[in-house]
């Protein structure tokens, strides 16, 4: 006996709307960065009539681009690295030693420095790295492992305390450090959440504005955020360009994406059932 499928139009309505409100944002930055100033004044929206690929050259020249972005991808690397290294361990602690009150101080201190607006500690922080002769690269991968703390250790306490104590009970018996423990055994069964802090980490460090504005003051250490600002005049802005180049930084972050899409959701799945 067959069963009728009935069409869910208000979930199917809302979800093509937020398609088009996705893709259109897309479609626009693509449209204007194959148009010249002409065909822009002409129609915003149409595609254009004659693509002109020599946005793409000019774009990549005026921001040089490729310098930029090798330093957003050295930035963005080295900050995954750190932060997969360093904020699990701190996760680890907290977790295994939540009965404990410091600990427990601890947690409740990095949740809540989830709630602190970045605007508010802007200035300590220039003060800060400025004195620690730190408004460069380096300063600047530290300084984006540090704030993203609170973030991780919140996500990773909580798939850590899913993960059997009797696993690093039984390490223990074996004669294994605590060391030893957590790399041999903790370390890999956190991958799928791993894998979801490293991407999130990635897609916000590669596009971060403001903490690299207040940082970095040499133009030659600009990540690709920033070498956008050379599009905007003091009277007007040549958006063909502009978006030509937010089209080139665009791309690389949509692909990591694409791939990397699937270990976001399953290490959020993960992390719930357990």
């Amino acid at each position: 006996m067959k069963t009728s499928r009935r069409t869910n139009w208000p979930v199917l309505i809302l979800v093509a709307l937020g398609t088009i409100f996705i893709l259109f944002p897309l479609y626009m930055t693509v449209t204007i960065a194959l148009k010249s100033p002409e065909q822009m004044a002409h129609s915003a929206f149409a595609f254009p009539t004659e693509l002109h690929w020599e946005n793409f050259s000019r774009a990549v020249e005026m921001t040089h681009f490729f310098s930029a972005f090798r330093n957003s991808v050295m930035v963005t690397t080295s900050t995954v690295v750190l932060t997969l290294l360093t904020n699990s361990m701190v996760a680890y602690a907290i977790a295994r030693n939540m009965q404990r009150r410091f600990f427990k101080g601890l947690y409740f201190y990095f949740v809540s420095a989830m709630f602190i607006p970045f605007p508010i500690i802007m200035l300590p922080i220039v003060k800060l790295a400025s004195g620690l002769h730190m408004t460069n690269l380096v300063g600047l991968i530290v300084l984006h492992t540090v704030y993203g703390l609170a973030f991780n250790v919140f996500v990773y306490v909580g798939y850590i305390r899913s993960i059997p104590v009797a696993l690093e009970e039984a390490a223990t018996v074996d004669g294994a450090t605590t060391w030893g423990t957590f790399w041999r055994i903790i370390f890999p069964l956190m991958a799928p959440i791993s894998a979801t802090v490293g991407i999130l980490t990635c897609l916000s460090t590669y596009n971060d504005f403001l903490l690299p504005l207040i940082i970095i003051s040499d133009a030659e250490q600009y990540t690709l955020p920033l070498v956008q600002y050379v599009f905007q005049g003091q009277f007007n802005t040549d958006f063909n360009l502009a978006f030509a180049s937010y089209l080139m930084a665009l791309l690389p972050m949509i692909i990591v994406y694409l791939i990397a899409q699937k270990w976001i959701i399953n290490g959020v799945t993960q992390g719930s059932v357990k």
